[in-house]
């Protein structure tokens, strides 16, 4: 089904250097590398992870990778949408959910009300990416009001040219993810708000090569997804830069557009979430520390953006110390607004 992490993973896999399975930063000592493999090699057990197909293809390469060291744990992924991910971790199903948005306070609340405690752990950036068929030569930037014309229920475009009266009288067709993705979660957040409502008349798909295939094959297509998918097919698919509400400057995403947060107001940190209690056992211990360790270049090898280094640093600790809890709302439950590197911080203390 996702045809495109397959590359990425054979990539993965020749990756160079020494596998490390526990918190260093720096080089091992001479035997340490061997001590580490003979650990990994002795482990055993299941880790059930499931959720965000966008954070899929980097919790599937850095699972592959562990496999290779620790062929005694079966590692299993699923991908049933961050909503759907949530939906089985907060009633402790699994033992980590892959994310594209933060923990939503209904979602906490369940998990407070089934006692799962979690340690909340960004793993990359993400800028959801507005995308239009390449014949499309028209719609070369879009305001998040030009957004709304097209996606909010009530106010439905159905040409092109009802977006923008200078624009061809061309159909519009939207492809969007399931409504159990974090990326349509996020996406609604940022066009809809919380009184507004999604147009129900769209083609969605949890998978996103549909998506890809749905607006690759119609003119007047418009769709959204991850960046890392746009990247791969960019040759096929052309994004529109979105024009940043507090600049006013029309912005296409990239690593560095999504890195500083000018690609507003669509850039995004991905996630796992790691059940606290699991997180004891030596082998999910191991795998996320793997994870950690792996993700700086394995994001990349997705064709995600990683994060800075302070953040894989502080959420190392926050996995070594047992910290739990939420960087993304307040005591009240309410949502915490501001880039990651603003949230994530030594100095805040995560919602418990």
């Amino acid at each position: 089904m996702f045809t495109r992490v397959t590359a990425s993973l054979a990539a993965a896999m020749t990756l160079a250097g020494t596998i490390c399975l526990v918190s260093c930063t720096d080089a091992p000592a001479p035997g340490a590398a061997g001590e580490s493999r003979s650990r990994a090699a002795r482990l055993e057990g299941e880790i059930k992870i499931d959720g965000s197909s966008t954070v899929y293809p980097i919790t599937e390469a850095v699972a592959e990778e562990f496999r290779k060291v620790a062929p005694r744990v079966n590692v299993t992924v699923g991908v049933s949408g961050t909503g759907g991910g949530f939906k089985r971790f907060t009633k402790n199903d699994t033992d980590i959910s892959d994310a594209s948005r933060p923990i939503k306070d209904s979602e906490f609340r369940i998990a407070r009300e089934n006692k799962v405690e979690f340690i909340e752990i960004p793993v990359a950036y993400d800028g959801l990416t507005i995308v239009v068929n390449h014949d499309n030569t028209w719609a070369t930037s879009l305001t998040v009001d030009d957004l709304r014309k097209i996606f909010l229920d009530g106010t439905m475009a159905y040409s092109w040219k009802d977006v923008n009266a200078s624009y061809p009288d061309v159909p519009i067709k939207i492809y969007a993810p399931g409504t159990d993705s974090g990326t349509f979660d996020y996406f609604k957040e940022v066009v809809a708000g919380k009184a507004g409502t999604i147009r129900s008349d769209m083609s969605v798909s949890e998978d996103d090569n549909v998506l890809v295939r749905g607006v690759m094959g119609d003119q007047g297509a418009i769709g959204f997804f991850g960046c890392s998918y746009y990247f791969e097919y960019q040759d096929k698919l052309r994004a529109v830069a979105i024009v940043n509400p507090a600049t006013t400057a029309a912005v296409i995403p990239t690593t560095d557009t999504i890195e500083d947060g000018t690609y507003a107001p669509f850039s995004r940190p991905l996630l796992i979430y790691v059940n606290a209690v699991a997180a004891k056992r030596p082998e999910v211990k191991a795998f996320v520390e793997f994870y950690l360790r792996k993700a700086p270049e394995l994001v990349t090898e997705v064709k995600y953006v990683q994060l800075p280094k302070a953040a894989y640093d502080l959420a190392r600790a926050n996995l070594k110390g047992g910290v739990t809890g939420t960087y993304f709302m307040d005591d009240t439950m309410e949502k915490r607004s501001g880039a990651l590197g603003a949230l994530f911080t030594p100095e805040a203390k995560p919602t418990r």
